[in-house]
């Protein structure tokens, strides 16, 4: 596409040699540009791309994108190499918008179903998958887990964020829909949210599952983590609304669409029999998240009594309460790192009746410390043994970050702290004996740790079973 093409729709004033400048790609990572590609100066939380202009420029970008005021003598450098320099209002929007141009606007050809909440939009997504799988229906999952076609994961290089960057989605839906995808169920991050990644992605259907305790720091306090939410309503063509939680109806009681309620006992209007209900992965919360997906499904057209009865072939995704069975051990592995999801982890195990309960878990660094103290209470309200471990740590030290997670506990005698994760999971396996109960939460799928500035191997799965297997060999 030519740029002045491109541009024509947007506002923007442009410098330097625009004419005959062809652009077949845009980015915002200087090590990602290639012939005819546009660079976006976006500023970010931690780096301003203003600053990667000369490498940029260095690496060949066809032309340069920026949002905020730079000096005439610079303005007038840049475009004096040859290369045409825009301004617009907004970098984040015309990231995701010259995206879409340059794929050819793949929203528009696709049924997109976006979820939102803070927890379960991974389990509800690949629920909604398997759902439509059942009805024949080509779908493709998205989010915190990567890129899955009809359950198979599609080999795409992504970035390790819930909602991909405009830059990364708009060429994958694009290549979905080559594929012969005609639905695609993906996650729609309060981040992804804030920062345009779906601006101009045309989504069928919203969901809003719960609102809880996470992100808050990064969005500068609660008010504007729900706000960043309420951004997916302006997305959206229709919604359907957990009734049971009051953020959610709070956010869309002056919206004006379609809105479509579920809850516990009800998807679109109708209740599946207790004995389908009991087919259902452990733990109330998974009972929403099913019915939430049944909603989507059938507010797609399909047949309640069908979609119900696919509940029998539901499968948790990768790193949800994967259970993992020896010698009449269980140990599952979840991704719960809010205090929501892991009381919610804790009382799934707790139906199952074990004989005792451990838990392994730790917060993440450098972001939410109000929450820390509550998930050590929840789960010293519901375990025999806690064991307190480093999470992802980043630049906080792990002991900081337990002593916050202490202050919530009131029985120092059940609670250790094991800073070393891997010996922290081989410890809970060790002590744990038949009938017992081992919940591994926090990191679910992930398969690296962040300490510092380095990123380690670590897969709580991988070494679950690695600890299990041990145990045999000293029985």
């Amino acid at each position: 596409m030519h740029l002045i093409e491109l541009l024509k729709d947007w506002p923007c004033t442009i410098q330097g040699n625009w004419r005959n400048v062809t652009i077949d790609s845009v980015t915002e990572h200087p090590n990602r540009l290639k012939r005819n590609c546009l660079f976006i100066a976006r500023k970010g939380a931690h780096h301003d791309g203003v600053e990667s202009i000369e490498e940029a420029l260095e690496r060949g970008a066809a032309a340069i994108v920026i949002d905020r005021p730079v000096s005439e003598s610079v303005l007038s450098q840049w475009s004096q190499r040859g290369t045409a320099v825009v301004t617009v209002p907004d970098c984040k929007r015309f990231l995701s918008y010259s995206s879409a141009q340059l794929s050819g606007n793949p929203s528009e050809e696709l049924t997109i179903i976006a979820v939102t909440g803070t927890n379960g939009k991974t389990t509800v997504t690949h629920f909604i998958g398997q759902l439509l799988a059942q009805f024949g229906i080509k779908t493709a999952v998205l989010g915190t887990t990567g890129c899955y076609i009809d359950g198979e994961k599609f080999d795409e290089e992504l970035p390790s964020l819930t909602t991909p960057p405009a830059e990364y989605l708009h060429p994958l839906l694009r290549k979905c829909k080559d594929r012969g995808v005609t639905h695609v169920a993906l996650e729609a991050s309060s981040l992804g949210l804030e920062m345009e990644r779906l601006a101009h992605c045309r989504v069928s259907v919203g969901v809003f599952l719960n609102i809880g305790t996470d992100h808050f720091e990064e969005h500068g306090g609660r008010g504007n983590y729900i706000a960043a939410k309420k951004k997916l309503c302006s997305l959206s063509e229709q919604l359907i609304v957990n009734s049971e939680d009051r953020e959610c109806m709070g956010i869309v009681k002056d919206v004006e669409l379609p809105i479509h309620l579920f809850g516990r006992n009800v998807a679109g209007g109708c209740m599946p029999s207790e004995e389908l209900i009991g087919t259902l992965p452990p733990g109330e919360h998974n009972r929403l998240n099913a019915m939430a997906a049944a909603s989507v499904v059938k507010l797609l057209g399909f047949p309640e009594r069908d979609i119900f009865t696919a509940f029998r072939s539901l499968k948790l995704p990768e790193g949800r309460m994967q259970l993992i069975e020896h010698e009449g051990r269980r140990v599952f592995v979840d991704y719960a790192h809010t205090p929501d999801a892991l009381s919610a982890a804790l009382q799934a195990v707790t139906s199952l009746n074990p004989r005792k309960l451990i838990c392994v878990f730790g917060c993440g660094g450098d972001r939410d410390k109000e929450k820390r103290p509550e998930m050590g209470k929840i789960a010293e309200t519901y375990c025999d043994t806690v064991i307190l471990t480093s999470d992802n740590p980043r630049s906080e030290h792990p002991l900081t970050i337990i002593q916050h997670i202490l202050r919530g506990t009131e029985e120092p005698a059940s609670v250790r702290v094991v800073l070393d994760r891997k010996r922290a999971i081989h410890q809970a396996i060790a002590q744990s004996m038949p009938n017992d109960i081992v919940l591994i939460a926090g990191k679910g799928h992930e398969t690296s740790q962040i300490i510092g500035n380095k990123e380690i191997r670590m897969s709580d799965f991988a070494e679950a079973r690695t600890a299990l297997n041990q145990l045999e060999t000293l029985l």
